[in-house]
């Protein structure tokens, strides 16, 4: 029995989406936003541009500090960004690691769909450690991100939050 050694075990990935009650182009603002990234993203601790180039753009660089697996700081580089509707960084130096945004126009709201995908070494048995170790608290955090993003989004200083009926 022959056993193949190029088995290619797909990168762990985690994805969450939620509806909001705002226009896509309120969203999209908030995600090119790339400072304020750690005050909705509970995994992050720092995000930043190296290279203060105006707005954010096909090849513009990322830096992040975040708990997930890999190096302390890890570069990334928009690859593709359509307005109001996708922007997706990919790792400098890693083709495995993805940040990928993408935002769905409803009628009167927008659900916004985020996906990050980043590599697991030693294969199968290296996966299924990731999962159990990181797996559940990074998928558990991004849920909970995006519940923060949603009130970032949805806030509106002259709304009346406890108004009297």
């Amino acid at each position: 029995m022959a056993i193949a050694a190029d088995v290619i075990v797909p990168a762990p990935s985690h994805s969450a989406s939620l509806d909001l009650n705002c226009s896509p182009e309120e969203v999209f603002a908030l995600l090119c936003s790339v400072e304020k990234w750690p005050v909705w993203l509970s995994m992050l601790r720092s995000a930043r541009r190296p290279h203060d180039d105006g707005e954010l753009r096909v090849g513009s660089e990322v830096v992040i500090r975040s708990s997930l697996p890999g190096e302390e700081e890890q570069w990334y580089e928009v690859d593709a960004l359509i307005p109001s509707y996708r922007l997706s960084l990919v790792g400098a130096f890693s083709m495995r690691r993805r940040w990928d945004f993408r935002i769905e126009q409803k009628s009167s709201s927008a659900r916004l769909h985020v996906h990050i995908s980043y590599p697991a070494y030693h294969g199968r048995v290296g996966k299924m450690l990731d999962h159990w170790q990181r797996g559940r608290r990074i998928s558990s955090a991004l849920d909970v991100s995006l519940v923060h993003f949603k009130g970032l989004v949805e806030y509106r200083r002259d709304a009346a939050v406890l108004a009297d009926f």
